[in-house]
């Protein structure tokens, strides 16, 4: 293979490379297999992105390293050299078209031409110094330190490269800090000024245009600013056209960002094309936009397409050029180069120190926020990327003496680029923050906690509103609450008082310094077994033993060798006492630390058992020594090192959570998915119901095929009620997630209201959407399974306790815990009722007859169907609610279908709450009553309301009405849209039809009059808040109402010491008669 690589560059006459690297194929040239090496690049770098996320630099410079391998494996392999072919063939220049285009654009349009333009003559004067010094001082090191001998023109090349400053990678660290965009603008100015500078330069070196014999400096000079001019020109025509592309508001999303990435692309080619700089006519483009340059929400879009082709870009960069270094001749990297590389970057590093020191005079005059600290911050700004990176080839194509080694060139600045990368961009950042830099101004605090306290507000309102559905009664909510509260990055409270000027700030640092030096006080146990103890159980000490175990597998595989086990009789003796030792040491420390205890963990037994075979086989050696003829003793000692294989044993400890974690993942996998296809197939039965009875002309059968949907739907949830049973923990986690990412929806949906009405930045407004979006790619790691609540946390699930703590403190007094084993009864048809149950864990079966909603006998023979009615109960729902309301016999018989745990509340105790919060709790139970019966028998009818509890009691959208014999009540259809019989039976005063619960009044019924003991009605209002607020005929106020017994209770519930939390919204609406 050696004359495949000959040489770097093959060139044609007129110094015009044909390759990239590696000379021209010694064979027939097929097409290979270059386009899978690139789609490999794209697929490993976006899994070291995934992996290393935090760590850029990391994944560029793995590629590198993949990329030199690839490049090493071409040098000596026609195979390997077929598929890189055409990135060698494929001239320099090409590459610098293809990538650079769609990076450049992305750089200038995160910056604020608002702000830069106040900003721009210090900027042209950085960058302007910035240039000088590194002609100077870098292109001396070059000449002087360099021993390739490269020639006048390639150092000064070589340098102009070098001080090149990346846009991108210049100010990603300071980005996440909250750092003044003022100073991001300027350092990312400078780099497009400096990069569009240099990108001229090479353009004249290009076209030859120095070896015309007409050369003068006034004509150099004059090229240069017409090409500027010119490129300015060109971008903000092309900028033009791009915006009213991006404008329209009727054009397609996706045609518009193709035509715009089309329109970037072909900018770049036309400036290129007319011997201008791309690249200024795509900074002019790019610095021409801002948000009212797009239309709605398309500018997020944009450049999440720039970030994510930004991204793709650099990896093959860094990876093609990999390749590139590799295919050159390694005799070339010698020791020399790497400290060459070390001064180049302490070199760039005191150009860009340097340089400030000498702007830093006039910023100071210019900017009063500018001093030392920003100085600091910036002088590590100078970090190289792919700009230097695709313009290094030029170096040797551009050259007048060629050398023998042009990937040091390449070699160089890459080598340095990935330094600059990790180095600088972690000093930049730590810097900043501890020159207390990140500061965020007290306009933008007042305005983001606004805002975070507005969706936060939002947010709560939402959960207290999912509370109230049934099949959420049994959710985690406190976990719910903590994942979706929104964690905003602002100083703590000693910063937040030192910008108030409420603290000085000396007094504040010595406040930071106390709470940073914050240690527990030490008792005077013995300090030697505390060591031993916290060296015990360390991780690092169990993974040590592993280690340990690892080692000895290649001295096990020499004694397990005849051969190689008789060459290394000594060396194995001395390994196998070696390592004895360290088991005795390894054992002696856990005695010490667990003493009797030790020996009550199987796997301290089994280790101590590995090192008495490991000191009985040192014996045995030794006695072998002294008695070489004792064929006996040999035979043993012989057996005995094979059993050293026992070492290995302790790996199996490894293995075994493994695989215990394993089944057990694939376990509540399964549950997950058994629970959402059974829930999803009861919702499918409720549907068909709904469908059925809307299609269905005869009656008979439509009996017949409800009896069988209600059939498959009981069974389902019977095993819902099975598999939350057995996997309770795993179905509160899989109903917890699923409430965070309701929630999180709901919040989304606010925030992009709040956005589109401008009450929150853009920028802000992109930072709260990153936080929702982690927040939902976090629940891909959410956990499988979460610990039920303990039962006291249960009574917040109670919907008409309205997660009040005066309610729920009441009743937590006197609420017990039931326990029932199988088959247990819990309450039989016919009894009086002794209180209500709220399910804690279990499931249970009730079995009646047709529920009788409080109808009269004589009217209740006329119903339909006699069958026996059962329904399933499972954990949160209550068992005895109406009965305990009207005093009455239980409709029906409550079975355990498995061992349950209840909250039991008893009847007197429920009475008493009624009493001491008349008449607001007995109504909210009505009220959630009302709403249940509804939405069980008119979900169709009430599928555009939104009668969620809470809005119902909040803002009356909804009320019950309570007609006893005899009683009369007028409907009015302006203010009540419907009028449901939820309970007992009613007549029309005027046709003297009777309804009978459940039903829906008709528009033509007028005024009813009640037929039965007690009748309740839910009178549901038009959706019209102000109207409903303000209603005369809602009968029964629901705010909170203290009465004296209230009074008398919290006196003496506060004398009795118990705490009592009062939420202040709440005590505002206590009212005493």
């Amino acid at each position: 293979m050696s004359n495949t690589n000959s040489s770097f560059w093959v060139h044609k006459e007129g110094h015009k490379p044909e390759l990239l690297c590696g000379s021209s194929a010694s064979y027939t040239v097929v097409n290979g297999h270059f386009i899978m090496l690139v789609c490999s690049t794209i697929i490993l770098g976006g899994f070291l992105k995934t992996l290393l996320k935090n760590s850029e630099v990391t994944v560029l410079m793995i590629l590198s390293l993949l990329g030199f391998v690839i490049g090493q494996l071409a040098h000596n392999s026609i195979e390997v050299h077929k598929i890189v072919y055409p990135l060698l063939k494929t001239p320099s220049y090409s590459l610098y078209c293809y990538f650079s285009p769609m990076i450049i654009f992305m750089a200038a349009l995160d910056v604020d031409f608002c702000i830069l333009k106040n900003v721009f003559w210090q900027v042209l004067l950085i960058g302007l110094v910035s240039l000088l010094m590194t002609f100077i001082i870098l292109g001396y090191v070059v000449l002087k330190f360099n021993k390739d001998l490269w020639d006048l023109q390639s150092s000064i090349l070589f340098s102009m490269i070098v001080g090149m400053t990346d846009p991108v990678h210049s100010v990603n660290s300071l980005k996440t800090i909250g750092i003044s965009k003022t100073y991001t603008d300027i350092i990312r100015g400078e780099s497009m000024i400096i990069c569009g500078f240099t990108s001229i330069c090479f353009g004249v070196f290009r076209s030859d245009f120095l070896h015309i014999s007409m050369f003068t400096e006034f004509r150099v000079i004059l090229g240069l600013c017409l090409d500027i001019l010119g490129s300015i020109i060109c971008g903000y025509s092309c900028s033009r056209i791009i915006q009213f592309i991006l404008t329209d508001l009727f054009s397609n999303t996706l045609t518009s960002i193709i035509l715009c990435i089309s329109m970037v692309y072909m900018t770049f080619y036309i400036g290129e094309s007319f011997g201008m700089s791309g690249m200024i006519a795509l900074v002019t483009v790019g610095l021409n936009f801002d948000s009212l340059s797009f239309k709605p929400r398309i500018e997020v879009t944009i450049t999440k397409f720039l970030i994510m082709f930004s991204s793709v870009y650099q990896q093959l960069i860094y990876t093609f050029f990999g390749i590139v270094i590799g295919c050159g001749e390694t005799k070339y990297l010698r020791f020399h180069t790497v400290v060459f590389m070390l001064i180049l970057f302490a070199t760039v590093n005191f150009v860009r120190l340097l340089t400030i020191v000498l702007v830093s005079p006039l910023l100071t005059h210019a900017n009063y926020e500018y001093n030392w600290r920003w100085g600091i911050v910036i002088a590590w700004s100078g970090i190289k990327g792919i700009f230097s990176l695709l313009l290094a080839p030029d170096i040797h194509n551009l050259a007048d003496q060629k050398v023998e080694s042009p990937q040091l060139f390449i070699l160089y600045v890459q080598g340095i680029s990935l330094m600059t990368m990790g180095i600088n961009s972690y000093m930049m950042a730590h810097s900043a923050r501890t020159l207390g830099l990140c500061a965020t101004s007290l306009p933008r605090q007042m305005a983001i906690q606004n805002a975070i306290k507005h969706i936060q507000e939002i947010i709560q309102n939402t959960i207290t509103l999912f509370k109230t559905e049934k099949v959420l009664t049994n959710v985690n909510w406190t976990l719910v609450e903590e994942k979706t509260k929104i964690e905003y990055i602002i100083p703590s409270s000693f910063e937040k008082q030192c910008n108030d000027g409420i603290l000085s700030v000396e007094a504040a640092r010595i406040l930071i310094s106390a709470t940073k030096s914050f240690c527990p006080i030490q008792g005077k146990d013995n300090k030697f077994l505390l060591f031993v103890c916290h060296v015990v159980f360390s991780e690092e000490f169990e993974y040590a033993g592993h280690i340990i175990t690892v080692m000895y597998i290649y001295p096990m595989i020499m004694h397990l060798w005849p051969m190689a086990r008789e060459l290394n009789v000594s060396g194995l003796i001395s390994v196998n006492n070696y390592f004895v030792f360290l088991y005795i040491f390894q054992a002696a420390m856990k005695i010490i630390s667990l003493k009797r205890k030790y020996f009550h963990q199987y796997w301290n037994t089994l280790e101590f058992l590995i090192m008495l075979v490991g000191i009985i086989d040192i014996f045995c050696i030794y006695f072998v020594k002294l008695r070489p003829d004792n064929f006996a003793l040999i035979q043993m000692t012989v057996i005995l090192g094979y059993f050293r294989i026992i070492r290995f044993i302790p790996f199996i400890k490894l293995i075994i959570p493994l695989l215990i974690n394993i089944v057990d993942v694939q376990i509540k996998k399964r549950l997950r998915l058994m629970y959402s296809i059974t829930k999803g197939y009861v919702k499918s039965q409720e549907d068909t119901k709904l469908l059925i009875k809307q299609i269905s002309s005869r009656e008979s059968v439509y009996q017949k095929l409800y009896e069988i949907l209600e059939t498959n739907k009981r069974d389902a949830v019977k095993e819902l009620g099975l598999i939350e049973h057995e996997g309770r923990d795993v179905v509160i986690a899989l109903k917890t997630r699923q409430a965070i990412r309701r929630v999180i929806a709901k919040a989304l949906k606010n925030l992009t209201f709040l956005w589109s009405r401008g009450i929150i930045d853009k920028h802000e407004g992109i930072e709260m959407n990153k936080v929702f979006l982690a927040k939902i790619k976090a629940l891909n790691n959410f956990p499988m399974a979460i610990p039920p609540p303990t039962p006291d946390k249960y009574l917040h699930n109670i919907v008409w306790l309205e997660n009040k703590d005066v309610l729920i403190e009441f009743f937590k007094e006197r609420a017990k815990l039931a326990y029932f084993d199988y088959g247990d009864v819990i309450c039989r048809e016919g009894e009086m009722p002794q209180g209500i149950y709220l399910i804690i864990s279990g499931m249970a079966i009730l079995h009646s007859s047709p529920p009788t909603f409080g109808i009269d006998s004589s009217l209740r023979s006329e119903r339909g169907s006699k069958s026996m009615f059962t329904e399933y109960c499972t954990s949160g729902d209550i068992i005895g609610e109406l009965s305990c309301l009207l005093k009455r016999e239980t409709e029906y018989t409550a079975i355990c279908e498995t061992i349950l745990q209840a909250c039991f509340i008893s009847l007197e105790d429920l009475y008493e709450g009624f009493d001491v919060f008349w008449p607001s709790l007995e109504y909210k139970i009505w009220l959630k009553f009302a709403l249940s019966v509804a939405y069980q028998y008119f979900e169709s009818s009430l599928i555009d309301e939104d009668l969620e509890f809470q809005k119902c009691v909040t803002f009356n959208l909804a009320y019950v009405e309570t007609l006893s014999s005899y009683n009369e009540m007028t409907i009015d259809n302006v203010t009540m849209k419907f009028v449901i019989i939820v309970y007992g039976s009613v007549i029309d005063t005027k046709t003297e039809v009777p309804y009978l619960a459940p039903c829906i009044l008709p528009k033509t019924c007028e005024q009813i009059q009640g037929t039965s003991d007690l009748s309740k009605l839910l009178v549901v209002q038009p959706s019209d808040p102000a109207k409903n607020t303000d209603d005369p005929k809602v009968m029964v106020s629901t705010g909170l109402r203290m009465s004296q017994r209230e009074y008398n209770w919290k006196r003496k519930y506060e004398e009795r010491n118990f705490p009592l939390s009062w939420n202040r919204s709440q005590t505002t609406r206590i009212q005493l008669p």
